[in-house]
Parts: C-alpha cells; structure tokens; sequence
C-alpha cells in the first residue's frame, strides 16, 4: 500500500481491506469481509464488515472514469459530495449518515452504514406506506435549503459559497438529461419504447409552446444560485424504514433554485403511481397515499417556509417584507411543479431509466404507463403556476389515465 498513498487509483474488493486498515477505521483485518455494493452509473460503493463483532463501514469511490462509459469525469465532485454530507450532518444530522472520513487524494468518504435503511424507490414497489415521508422530507428540505439562501446567510459569504460548490460537470448532465435531450433528441440518446415514438412526438417534440416553458425553467437552473441543493433528490437517493429516512448522494450539488430538489421528489413519486396502477396487485391505498404524499409535500413545504421565513431569520432589510415572502415561496413552489414534470418526463423517455418502468414487462402496460407519466408531466411544468392542493394534482392524475 505505501507506494499508494500518494495517487489515486481504484479500489477493489481486496485493496479496499487495506485501505480501511491503513485508515484505522478497523484495528485487526483478520475477520474483514468486503463486497461491492453500489449499482449506479457513476461510483463505486463498498461495504467492509468484520464478521466477528459486525462493525460495519461504506467507502464511497470516484474514479477519474465514469463507472457506466469509461469516459472522464472530475473527481472534484467527491469533495463537494463530502462537504455536503458533512454539511448535512450538521444541520440534519438525524437525516443523512455519519461521515467518518474523507480521502481527498484518493476521492473515498467513509461513512456509516445504514442498512437497517432501504431503498425508498424498491420500498415503494413493494406498495409499502410509510406515513411520515412527507414530514420528514419536508423538515429535512427546510432545514438544509433555507440556511443557504442570501435571505439567511451574509452576502458575501455566500457569494464565496456560490465559488466553492460550482459543479460544471454535472450540472451539465442534467442541463442536457433533463432540460434538453427529453424534448430536442439531438444527441440521439433517448430510449422509447415501441409503439410510443408518434405519440412522444406529438406530446414532446413537436410542442414548441412546451419547450418554451422548458427553456424558461432550464435558464433559471443555470442562473439563480437561491440556495445550496441536493441537485438528485429523488428516491433511488433517499433510504427510509418506519423510523425515518436518510438522504445520500448529493454529488450533483451545487447553488441553484430551490424548487429543483423539492421538485424531484415529488416528480419520483409518480413512477410508483403508474408501477402500482399497470402491474399486478394494485392497491388503491396505495395509490391514495402516494397522491396524498405528494400534495402534502407541496402543502407542507409552502408553509413550513413560511413559518421560517420571518422577520427576525431574515438579513436583508429591504426584503423583511410579507408581500415580497409571499412571492418568494411562490416561485419556489412553482418551480417545484415545473421541476417534478421535468424528473417525469425525462425518466420517461430519456435514457436515465427507472426500475419501476423497467420492471413493466408487459408491453401494452408500460406503453400505457409511459403515456400516462408525459400527460401528468406536461401539465405539471405547464400549469406549475396553478397547482397546489391535492385537488389539483388529483384532476391532472385522472385525467392522465383517459
């Protein structure tokens, strides 16, 4: 290992016991056991257990290339993903993992386990309820967003702050999976499914009044630096049981709107909606409960801000003004609706897939469930201004299924 120290290279099963024993976070490695863990586009995740006294640590890897294409991608991304886990820890800590390193040669975080947590999105195919979701996300969305934003924080600091988490890389990627490629197809790697391409034309392509309310929210993406954002909050990046939830993964992170994180949970929730209506077992408690969990995000998140934004939290005296905090939170809410159809539309028919449409085998149920996801996406980013109860979200859902 010593000729390592000083480089980068990329873990494997077996040096990844080394690099756990060389970082003290076990003492003896004659019981360790290690497996690979991670099964995303981009990193490398590992778990290393001693089976003796089952202490258990997961290492984190960026790799100089993407895991997924072999192509190159800044490894600076693992230091801004750490400093926001840190950063999380700190203002939510009861939400995200305990970070117990971080390597910046070798690009690794060391963090607790949290199996005890799963999957949300596999939880939610399972048709599993869990009643605090909304709750919890929206306290832990306040909690994390707010602080960043120029109405909290000194003006200058977070000008300095806005320096520290540019992330050009992939705020690119989403630039193009989600605000472009699902609507202008020119880099020819949109997947659609057969027997749906006339209807993703009419629906997407060739909707000009859609693009431009697109456009309007990508230049908002790339201009208003409101708040310090997760950047990939959905629910493949959120782990949940009856206790709570732990958030993971905010390597896309960076100052953009606010509305983009709220956004893409919300958005997410749908996939399980058409999984649950298109494949065997529906439930239609299930199905009520996603859609109450929706709106009660939206709802929640709306008056919890404003119960934070207040006079005496506020540092800028010119906007310690109810007119203008109105207006602020609607915009916020606003851009949440408009991102939530973005995260539809682009899991639909680019090639960033999600399990739950995977899982639909059937031919005729996914083509169905994938016209049903670019209905209610396209009113979402459309009507983003409009929508805000539950009763709104209900008309858009029904008559998505017609």
């Amino acid at each position: 290992m010593a000729e390592n120290k000083k480089r980068h290279y990329k873990l494997d099963l077996n040096t990844v016991i080394d690099y756990v024993i060389e970082k003290n976070l076990f003492d003896d490695r004659k019981n360790l056991e290690s497996e690979e863990i991670g099964d995303g586009n981009i990193n490398y995740i590992y778990r290393v257990k001693d089976r003796l006294t089952n202490k258990s640590v997961i290492l984190k890897q960026a790799d100089v290339l993407l895991r997924s294409s072999g192509r190159p991608l800044s490894i600076d991304r693992s230091r801004i993903e750490a400093e926001i886990l840190k950063y999380y820890e700190n203002t939510a800590g009861k939400f995200t993992p305990k970070i117990y390193d971080y390597d910046e040669i070798m690009c690794v975080i060391a963090m607790e386990d949290i199996s005890e947590y799963k999957n949300m999105r596999k939880e939610l195919m399972e048709r599993k309820i869990f009643p605090k979701f909304a709750e919890d996300i929206v306290e832990f969305m306040v909690k994390t967003l707010l602080p960043t934003t120029d109405l909290i924080m000194d003006a200058e600091l977070k000008k300095l702050e806005v320096k520290k988490y540019i992330n050009p890389e992939l705020c690119k990627i989403s630039e193009d999976l989600v605000f472009t490629e699902p609507f202008i197809d020119y880099k020819g790697r949109n997947i659609i499914t057969e027997g749906n391409l006339e209807f993703v034309e009419e629906y997407l392509y060739n909707d000009f009044l859609l693009h431009k309310e697109v456009a309007l929210l990508k230049e908002e993406f790339m201009n208003n630096a409101q708040a310090l954002i997760h950047g990939d909050l959905h629910t493949g990046s959120i782990f949940i049981n009856e206790k709570g939830i732990k958030i993971i993964d905010p390597e896309f992170a960076f100052y953009g709107p606010i509305g983009y994180d709220s956004g893409n949970v919300i958005g997410n929730l749908f996939f399980d909606a058409a999984y649950n209506r298109f494949s065997e077992g529906f439930s239609e408690e299930f199905e009520n409960w996603i859609l109450d969990t929706a709106a009660n995000i939206l709802e929640k998140f709306g008056s919890e801000l404003q119960k934070e934004l207040v006079a005496e939290n506020i540092v800028d005296p010119i906007r310690k003004n109810d007119l203008y905090l109105k207006e602020y939170i609607e915009s916020i809410l606003s851009y949440t609706m408009g991102a939530s159809g973005l995260e539809i539309l682009r899991r639909t028919v680019g090639d960033s897939k999600v399990i739950e449409l995977h899982a639909l085998k059937n031919g005729e149920a996914r083509i169905a469930a994938e016209r049903m996801l670019i209905k209610i996406g396209k009113e979402f980013i459309k009507n983003r201004s409009t929508i805000r109860t539950k009763a709104d979200i209900l008309k858009i859902y029904k008559n998505s299924i017609n």
